[in-house]
C-alpha cells in the first residue's frame, strides 16, 4: 500500500487531526463522532493504520503528526509528478497551461517561485 496516498475519508480524518494536534485520543474520537460520525472502534483502527504508515503517532494517548500536512502534500505531488511526468515538472506544467492557460497573474507567481528556489532561500 502507497503510506502517502489517503482515501477521501483518511484525508478528512487526517486533516481533523493535523487542524487540532497535539489532542489526546480521547478528544479524537469525540471529534470524530461530531464530524465524521464515526465509532470509536473506527477511529481507532484508522488512527492506528495511519500510524502504521508514519504520518501521525499516539505516544501515551496524545495523538500528533509525525509529518505536516504541507509536507504530505509536497510528497504526494512529488509522487504524481514521477509517476505521471517522469520527474519532468516542465512537462506537467506543459501539459497544464494546454488545458488551462495560465492568467498573467499566475505567471508572474511562477517565475517568482523559481527566482526564490533558484536563489535557495
Amino acid at each position: 500500500m502507497d503510506e502517502m496516498k489517503l482515501g477521501t475519508v483518511e484525508t478528512r480524518f487526517a486533516d481533523l487531526i493535523w487542524e487540532n494536534e497535539p489532542l489526546t485520543s480521547g478528544a479524537l474520537v469525540k471529534l470524530c463522532e461530531e464530524k465524521l460520525q464515526w465509532k470509536k472502534s473506527t477511529t481507532y483502527t484508522v488512527l492506528k493504520k495511519l500510524c502504521e504508515r508514519g504520518i501521525f503517532q499516539n505516544d501515551s494517548g496524545v495523538v500528533s503528526s509525525l509529518i505536516s500536512k504541507e509536507e504530505f502534500c509536497a510528497k504526494q505531488s512529488e509522487k504524481f509528478l514521477e509517476e505521471t511526468f517522469d520527474g519532468s515538472l516542465p512537462a506537467f506544467l506543459a501539459a497544464f497551461a494546454k488545458r488551462r492557460p495560465l492568467s498573467d497573474k499566475e505567471v508572474e507567481e511562477i517565475r517568482a517561485l523559481i527566482d526564490h528556489c533558484r536563489k535557495g532561500d
